[in-house]
């Protein structure tokens, strides 16, 4: 028990870390209806990585990170540009180009570099098992000035993600916002691709932000049920992953599959979100 203690305590805090601000951001992602904006984010940092890797910065440095949150900031202002009153196309089909397109661009790029399958690999599944506690201690730092920003920001940026119709009504410079939001959702996801992978951090975005809305009603209500399920499918998967010496991110992910399902089937069983009590 106690090597289970060591060797899975800091993989855990990262999760718990990775809730925090997945969970939350989860939520307008849910109510914007850009489900995969995280994926595409993720991909243009994953993309940054593999320049920078080529031509010399390994992907957890300083300057591996420079480059992957310029390019995830050129996605968000992207996205945030083409964001209109009303669209001509769904905003989700300019996300999936995006991601298409950077994911084709980084296997362009790794095909060029020594050992590109396993770098590849790494961007995909990520080291959240060998995560040590300086890196922790960067995310928590990183996450908290995110976290202040949002707080500061929370009534433009909630009304745009849940009443856009009321936001442009009211002359706020939607586009603003949605580069706030972007940005400070591209260093998150920056940050936490390098630790968990493309994969899971997309399951720590979504899977709590939908259990969330089957559970509960109101935006509060659903964030602390969204933290309840990451954090029990973050333990549980660790465990698992632990016992059964399966990989750890993996294990996760399939953790949050079973997660979702048992928080559909409680909706189907109870009805609406009164069940937990909204």
């Amino acid at each position: 028990m106690s090597d289970f203690y060591q060797i899975m305590l800091g993989p855990f805090v990262a999760c718990i870390l990775l809730t925090g601000i997945h969970a939350y951001l989860g939520l307008h992602v849910i109510e914007r209806g850009v489900i995969f904006v995280d994926l595409a984010l993720a991909q243009m940092a994953a993309l940054g990585a593999t320049l920078g890797y080529l031509f010399g910065a390994h992907l957890h440095s300083t300057g591996s990170f420079i480059i992957s949150s310029s390019l995830a900031l050129c996605g968000a202002a992207l996205f945030s540009l083409t964001r209109l009153r009303k669209q001509i196309v769904p905003q989700e089909a300019l996300i999936g180009i995006v991601y298409a397109v950077s994911a084709a661009a980084a296997i362009i790029v790794l095909s060029r570099a020594p050992e590109g399958g396993e770098e590849l690999k790494t961007l995909l599944v990520g080291h959240l098992l060998f995560i040590d506690w300086n890196e922790i201690l960067r995310m928590a730092v990183l996450y908290t000035i995110i976290g202040a920003i949002h707080w500061l920001c929370r009534k433009p940026l909630l009304q745009i993600s849940l009443y856009p119709d009321e936001a442009f009504a009211q002359g706020r410079n939607v586009r603003f916002w949605d580069f706030v939001f972007y940005g400070t959702f591209a260093f998150v996801v920056t940050s936490s691709v390098e630790v968990a992978g493309v994969l899971l951090v997309f399951s720590f975005l979504v899977v709590p932000a939908v259990c969330g809305a089957f559970l509960c009603d109101g935006i509060r209500a659903r964030l602390l049920a969204g933290w309840s399920v990451s954090l029990l499918a973050s333990f549980l998967g660790i465990a698992a992953s632990y016992y059964f010496d399966f990989p750890t991110g993996a294990t996760v992910v399939c953790v949050f599959g079973v997660a979702l399902l048992m928080c559909g089937m409680v909706r189907a069983v109870f009805g609406k979100a009164s069940a937990i009590g909204a």
